[in-house]
């Protein structure tokens, strides 16, 4: 399976899968917020960046959407896997493995110090992959919006 950085010709087919992973968690984002993170995603001097799996005859079948940062805990950098999202039509055929494998090795391979991430304690299908990495480290995440 193929994983590559996004390019302007994705554009389409993340527009797609990023409507199906905001109507999945019920939230309204803005288009020019949908706007700006994707032009984040694709400037190599954002912190934020995109890997998809390309479909076999047609548009990307998935996604995941990273932010590299400094930690206080370790001397490498941090990757923060802030959304991961895979087109129904493909789920359960190692999409979302090849994108988290794919963090996994670009880390190994650039010194990071680890790739973490969180999901909704209900999301049974998901946890069941994350738990084939890492068992659910207890943390829990509180969100202040300003």
């Amino acid at each position: 399976m193929i994983v590559r950085d996004a390019t302007a010709h994705d554009r389409a087919g993340w527009e797609r899968l990023w409507a199906g992973y905001l109507a999945h968690y019920g939230v309204d984002v803005p288009a020019a917020i949908s706007d700006h993170t994707w032009a984040r995603c694709l400037d190599a001097g954002s912190a934020i960046a995109m890997r998809v799996v390309p479909g076999a005859h047609g548009p990307i079948e998935g996604f995941a959407i990273h932010v590299l940062h400094p930690s206080t805990w370790a001397t490498g950098e941090s990757c923060y896997l802030e959304d991961l999202f895979v087109a129904e039509h493909a789920r359960g055929r190692g999409v979302a493995r090849a994108l988290i494998d794919d963090l996994v090795a670009q880390g190994r391979a650039k010194g990071w110090s680890h790739v973490y991430w969180v999901t909704e304690t209900d999301n049974a299908r998901a946890r069941m992959l994350y738990d084939s990495y890492a068992l659910a480290d207890g943390y829990v995440r509180y969100r202040l919006t300003l």
